[in-house]
């Protein structure tokens, strides 16, 4: 039989808050270990990035007459990204850590890969490996946290979501452009 949650009383909820206030968000049940936590915000925020920095350059680089409806996927994606990018970081101070912008080592803290592509095709195809990677990631991130941490499993749901949406845009661009050759 699983094992029945407690509840406390009001009393005592009002006790606990008042002690380690400078904690934050992070009270006394916070079942998660928060460095791993942290590290695995701070690597999802470093794919963000890249993700967004890779889709920014697509959509700079897209040329040629059926090439701007793919653009605007691209740099619709982009703002996403940093959004995504956003929402981490913000996770992250709550939690009482150091959101990691500085681009050193951002591509290896990253779980995707920078890879720019010559073509529209190459471009599509690298943006949904990436997406692919994320989305992977994303899920056993979520798994990982459990109940341990719901806010930050719900955040990871949440742009899995997203990531998966990109991911039939581009899937979606790629039969698009293979039925019109």
């Amino acid at each position: 039989m699983p094992e029945q949650a407690t509840l406390s009383d009001i009393s005592t909820l009002r006790q606990r808050a008042r002690q380690h206030i400078e904690a934050g968000a992070v009270t006394d049940n916070y079942g998660a270990d928060k460095e791993t936590v942290l590290r695995l915000l701070n690597e999802a925020l470093a794919t963000e990035i890249v993700c967004m920095l890779r889709y920014k350059r697509h959509y700079f680089s897209a040329k040629g007459l059926t090439s701007v409806s793919i653009a605007q996927e691209f740099l619709e994606h982009a703002q996403q990204e940093e959004l995504h990018a956003d929402q981490l970081a913000e996770r992250i101070s709550q939690l009482g850590g150091d959101p990691d912008f500085s681009p050193h080592g951002l591509a290896e803290r990253s779980h995707a890969e920078y890879v720019a592509g010559d073509t529209i095709v190459e471009m599509i195809k690298e943006d949904l490996v990436a997406e692919r990677v994320a989305i992977e990631s994303y899920r056993e991130m979520a798994q990982y946290l459990g109940n341990a941490d719901s806010t930050t499993r719900r955040l990871f749901e949440e742009i899995l979501a997203v990531e998966e949406e990109h991911a039939d845009d581009l899937l979606r661009l790629i039969q698009q452009i293979g039925a019109s050759c």
